[in-house]
C-alpha cells in the first residue's frame, strides 16, 4: 500500500482507502472505488481528493493492490 499524494498514481475504478473530512482527527479510513478525481494539482501533501462511487469524498491515504 502506498500513500496517494501523487495524482498520476490514482486512476478511475481503482480501490483506495480515503479519510473523510470529519475523520481527519481519528484517521478512520473508508474503502471504496474511485469515481472522480477532485484535486487538479499533480500532487498534494495530505493526499489527492477523490469522490468514491458511494458518493463519499475524501483524501486518498492508501492505494489497494
Amino acid at each position: 500500500m502506498t500513500a496517494g499524494t501523487k495524482r498520476n498514481e490514482i486512476a478511475l475504478g481503482m480501490t483506495v482507502g480515503v479519510v473523510q473530512k470529519q475523520d481527519q482527527r481519528s484517521g478512520n479510513v473508508t474503502e471504496g472505488v474511485v469515481k472522480k478525481i477532485l484535486t487538479n494539482a499533480a500532487s498534494h501533501p495530505h493526499g489527492i481528493k477523490v469522490m468514491l462511487e458511494s458518493g463519499i469524498v475524501g483524501r486518498v491515504k492508501e492505494i489497494k493492490k
